[in-house]
């Protein structure tokens, strides 16, 4: 691992240099005659999602490279500001699909901040355990396809075996394996069923075992270290100039994590490590998600030790101007019917005001911005999407590359073309 300067690079004590995010065919190098254009994408399998790669070659090198957006525009934030808070909260797991409960987690919070609302302790954790089984959810995802572009096709079944243990826990908690919208504005729509921490030690139990059996495929296998070793390459400081967060940023070398530097929910509460690497290719992209695998494991553990301890505690603060009724009451009394059916139709309001809210997503940092004028719908909503910066680097990391080296170091950004797009 390698060590930085002590001085933070992030409070405005140092200017990135500009860095091209286009790449453009250098006459020098290149003669222009023998340069050949060709479309990856946007069809799907071509690229990781709907993504255009215009790609001037000449042979089989990489002279220039621009990315091109736009095939998966959904509007979802212009959408978010013609309904009601409530309404919302479906939208924002839909921009990044793969990290459905972390954008979930985001939107919730930065409403509740506004709202200067606290939420009750066993929502935090049940929060925070459920966010970090999204990230090896991800994460999962991720190694599969990446392997699976590369040849290792059998880890792309292993890793979608695992991750169908965790949609199995997501359907046990909100009722729905993707977008549960079990994170609602003052803790869960739910609490979580009894036998859910059960279930959910089984799982740790078995991924760590999982992560190890990933590695000996891939660890010492010629191909793979061939096609990752030294292929994709992103210094420091074009990571930073570039607005790299997450597994980007920390395979150069940054030792940033939002979870321990920004730290929300309960995250200083709970012991991990923040796997940072220096070497800015695509084999250290990829054992950054290795590590973070086997620690997400660990905050899931303790965050069901915490949930055991907290047995018949609240679930969702006791608000009802915000708050829906819990669902057994609603059969009960024709007051709750009557709030119920106010909160769902009409939304409830949120003070006039501003806020910004950031998480460390599997992606890295994802970010909410929402204003309020004081009424039933926001105002102004604006994601700080960690894919649509990721893409930035594409120009960087393909310099000088193979065709056959694009389709490692593009996939090893992670993209999310819901989340770039938006």
């Amino acid at each position: 691992m390698s060590t930085l300067p002590s001085t933070r690079i992030y409070e405005g004590t140092r200017i990135p240099s500009p860095v091209p995010t286009i790449l453009e065919v250098d006459p020098e190098k290149h003669r222009l005659d023998d340069i050949l254009r060709v479309n990856f994408g946007p069809n799907h399998p071509s690229t990781h999602g709907v993504l255009r790669l215009v790609v001037d070659l000449d042979g089989e090198t990489v002279a220039g490279i621009r990315a091109v957006i736009g095939y998966l525009h959904t509007g979802f934030e212009k959408n978010m500001e013609h309904k009601t808070w409530w309404k919302c909260v479906t939208y924002a797991p839909r921009i990044d699909y793969v990290s459905f409960q972390a954008n979930e987690l985001l939107f919730t919070q930065a409403v509740e901040k506004l709202l200067e609302l606290e939420i009750p302790r066993r929502a935090v954790w049940a929060r925070m355990a459920l966010a970090e089984l999204n990230r090896i959810h991800s994460h999962l995802v991720w190694l599969g396809t990446s392997a699976l572009e590369l040849g290792a096709i059998s880890l792309f079944w292993y890793c979608f075996d695992d991750r169908d243990q965790i949609l199995d826990l997501f359907e046990m908690a909100g009722g729905t394996r993707m977008h549960t919208r079990y994170f609602q504005v003052g803790g869960l729509a739910e609490d979580l069923p009894a036998d859910f921490t059960k279930e959910a030690r089984k799982f740790c139990d078995s991924m760590p075992k999982s992560v190890d059996e990933y590695e000996a495929i891939l660890d010492r296998n010629a191909i793979w270290l061939e096609r990752t070793v030294g292929v994709g390459l992103l210094s420091a400081d074009d990571a930073l100039a570039l607005g790299q967060s997450g597994p980007m940023l920390r395979s150069t070398g940054v030792d940033w994590d939002i979870r321990r530097d920004e730290p929300y929910l309960a995250y200083d509460e709970v012991d991990f490590n923040v796997p940072v690497y220096g070497g800015g290719d695509v084999y250290d992209r990829y054992r950054v998600h290795m590590d973070e695998m086997r620690e997400s494991v660990r905050i899931v553990r303790q965050c069901l030790d915490r949930l055991d301890a907290m047995d018949g505690e609240p679930w969702i603060a006791d608000d009802r101007k915000v708050v829906l009724p819990p669902r057994h009451e609603l059969h009960t009394s024709m007051e709750s019917l009557i709030h119920h059916f106010k909160i769902v139709t009409e939304g409830f309001t949120v003070p006039e005001g501003e806020v910004y809210v950031a998480i460390e997503s599997p992606r890295g940092e994802s970010g909410c911005y929402l204003v309020s004028d004081g009424g039933a719908r926001p105002w102004r909503v604006k994601f700080r999407a960690p894919s649509f910066a990721a893409l930035q680097a594409t120009a960087t990391i393909v310099q000088g590359l193979l065709i056959a080296d694009l389709i490692a170091a593009g996939g090893s950004l992670d993209p999310v073309m819901g989340d770039a797009d938006r």
